[in-house]
């Protein structure tokens, strides 16, 4: 918990600071570039995690993986962020960087879970309906295929959930029948 404190600190500064120097689109690509590479590498969030490496060997390991592929400002930022002993917070700070980018811009995530691949019709359709409940005009949508689900779609914008799958209205059936609200009258 205190560790996604520090990274929502952290991402609001960065965020910041690119905005005031005009280079917000090249750290946003920065940011997606360590977004990606901590969700990849379960080996290198241990390391940064681990507190029997010293500092300097964690920055030189982030200079090697990032250096030449990411801006100036971000292995500046990575300087900053060994020298305060906060390596383990970046794991989370490239994901609340984002959450806070999307804020910024206008840009409402969500996420659609279904049975088949959407088609694009069907996309558009979802995009629109999100637009509508959201009032955001830019939707991210990413799309998971769960075969489970039967038929329909589960999906979630921010902490709600919309569930119109077969397999969740099997279950909302389920629970009304075996809740037993039933009372026999004699007349």
């Amino acid at each position: 918990m205190a560790d996604e404190r520090v990274a929502a600190r952290y991402a609001k500064s960065l965020l910041d600071l690119a905005q005031e120097q005009g280079n917000l689109a090249t750290i946003k690509q920065d940011m997606d570039l360590l977004a990606n590479t901590m969700a990849g590498s379960r080996d290198l969030r241990l390391l940064l995690r681990n507190p029997i490496v010293k500092h300097d060997k964690k920055l030189s390991i982030l200079t090697a993986v990032f250096g030449g592929k990411v801006s100036e400002l971000m292995m500046r930022f990575f300087q900053i962020l060994t020298s305060k002993n906060r390596e383990a917070a970046l794991e989370h700070i490239g994901n609340e960087f984002l959450i806070q980018y999307n804020a910024l811009m206008g840009v409402q995530v969500a996420e659609v879970i279904s049975a088949v691949p959407l088609t694009p019709a069907t996309r558009a359709e979802i995009e629109k309906m999100v637009a509508r409940q959201t009032g955001l005009q830019q939707v991210s949508l990413t799309e998971k295929v769960d075969a489970s689900l039967i038929g329909g779609f589960v999906l979630r914008i921010g902490d709600r959930q919309i569930d119109d799958s077969v397999r969740g209205g099997l279950r909302r059936l389920r629970t009304s029948l075996t809740d037993n609200t039933y009372q026999p009258s004699i007349n």
